[in-house]
Order: structure tokens, then C-alpha cells, then sequence
């Protein structure tokens, strides 16, 4: 009996298969509400830039509660755009070295890498969250609101930035070591002929 607990039964590992399939499907939908947020600010942001550019330099007229509003709606798809370029792999890599390290290596490289980019997120959190308990008492100027909520976007995005730097160093540790083949690799000239 010792043994069977020990070792699991197939009817556990079934169970413990179905639960992590479970667990993929429901952050999948996660990530899609998540990136569907992203996409609806992008959108407004574009449609609220024209209508103000339009208005301005058509009909002379302008509000300043709109022109905050774009403001702060810009810093918030900036802000919010990190944990999706975290876990579309979006950011910023030179891979010509990388590529060239044995694909076992790399998926520690890939932690390390993480991992660093997890200590800045969280300092950035952490003086997003600061900077927020000494500037958000102010009112602002157009929409009359205090400015924690404005400033606020940045811990918040920060905490979901961090999330999302956990999911991918799992992704990481879990993935099968084909997951760190070369992307790019160079092309001969018979390819670029083609």
C-alpha cells in the first residue's frame, strides 16, 4: 500500500493530468481576457487621439479632461502591455549568443534571465506603490480625481507584470528541452535563393 502512495496509481496521475489541463485552459482564458483589455484601451486610445486632433485643429476646440484622459489611458497601455510582452516572449533579446548555447543551458539562462527581469519589476512595483502614497492625494487638473488612480496603474501593473514573470520561469522549468532549440537560425544561399 506504501508503495501504490508513494509511486501514484494511474488513476492518480490521470486526475493530476486532467487538473493541470484544467489549470492550462482556465489561464488561457485568463490571458485572453488580460490581452482583450490591452486591446480595447489600445483602441480607445486611437479613436480618442483622432477625435481630439480633429476637434482641435478643425473646430478650435479642445478639453482638458479629454487630453488627461488620453494621457493617463496611454500610460495605462504601456503599463499593461509588460506582462503580455512577458508572456509573448515580445521583449527585447539580442539571441545571436544565445542561440549558439546547447539548449539545456539556455533554459537556465531563461530562469536567470527572468529572474532578473522579476527583481526589476518588483522594484519598480515597489516604487510604483511609494511614489503612489506621496503624489496620489493630489487632485488632477482635467478630470478632478485624485491622482492615485492615475498613478496607480503602475503597482498594479506591476503585481500582474510579476505574475506573468512566474508563469514563464515555470513555462521555463517545465517545458521539454526542444522548447530551446535555436529560433533563428541563419539561412544558407540556397535558402535565400528560394
Amino acid at each position: 500500500m506504501r508503495l501504490r502512495i508513494i509511486y501514484g496509481c494511474p488513476s492518480s496521475i490521470r486526475k493530476g493530468l486532467i487538473t493541470i489541463e484544467k489549470l492550462k485552459k482556465a489561464g488561457e482564458k485568463l490571458f485572453n481576457l488580460y490581452f482583450g483589455i490591452g486591446v480595447v484601451a489600445m483602441g480607445l486610445l486611437a479613436v480618442l487621439v483622432v477625435f481630439a486632433v480633429i476637434a482641435r485643429y478643425f473646430f478650435s476646440h479642445s478639453w482638458k479632461e479629454l487630453a488627461e484622459f488620453n494621457t493617463t489611458l496611454f500610460a495605462f497601455t504601456t503599463f499593461w502591455g509588460m506582462g503580455i510582452n512577458v508572456i509573448k516572449n515580445e521583449h527585447v533579446m539580442i539571441d545571436i549568443l544565445y542561440d549558439g548555447v546547447k539548449p539545456a543551458i539556455k533554459r537556465w539562462l531563461a530562469v536567470l534571465n527572468y529572474v532578473i527581469v522579476m527583481i526589476v519589476d518588483l522594484v519598480f512595483t515597489w516604487q510604483g506603490f511609494k511614489y503612489v502614497a506621496v503624489a496620489g492625494k493630489q487632485i488632477s487638473q482635467g478630470m478632478e480625481i485624485p491622482m492615485k488612480y492615475m498613478y496607480g496603474i503602475m503597482p498594479v501593473c506591476g503585481i500582474i507584470c510579476a505574475l506573468c514573470i512566474v508563469v514563464k520561469i515555470v513555462e521555463f522549468i517545465t517545458a521539454d528541452v526542444s522548447y530551446f532549440e535555436p529560433k533563428n537560425k541563419a539561412l544558407t544561399k540556397d535558402e535565400a535563393a528560394a
